[in-house]
């Protein structure tokens, strides 16, 4: 362990950190920490790589630093990481829904009816 890079909680890692693997190789950046807040529980991390998110299990983190993440992980496990469960789907009100001048966008804005829109959709 580096002195002037101590290890930090998975609370404290930064967004967009180096993730490496058990050889030095960076397999990604930081996309974000999986967690569950009311156990105090870490999960994982989800990494943003040139293939896409990759989700690395809490048992394969072997260090977290302000800088980066190191990994327990060698090349070869790290180019077969699986993509993060997606979990429940999440949505959000599409505002821009029934903001024209139609008959139907009308009747949508009368009514106050709800635009439903599942996210990365």
């Amino acid at each position: 362990m580096d002195e002037d890079d101590p290890a930090v909680s998975y609370q404290a890692a930064v967004t967009g950190s180096p993730v490496l693997t058990s050889a030095g190789s960076e397999i990604g950046t930081l996309e974000h920490v999986l967690q569950v807040p009311e156990l105090d529980l870490f999960d994982g991390i989800v990494v943003s790589t040139g293939s896409g998110l990759r989700f690395i299990d809490a048992d394969q983190v072997g260090l977290i630093t302000r800088r980066y993440i190191r990994c327990s992980i060698d090349d070869a496990q790290a180019a077969q990481l699986p993509p993060p469960d997606g979990g429940s789907p999440v949505y959000r009100a599409d505002a821009l829904v029934d903001s024209g001048s139609s008959l139907h966008d009308i009747f949508g804005r009368l009514f106050k009816r709800p635009h439903w829109k599942r996210e990365g959709e």
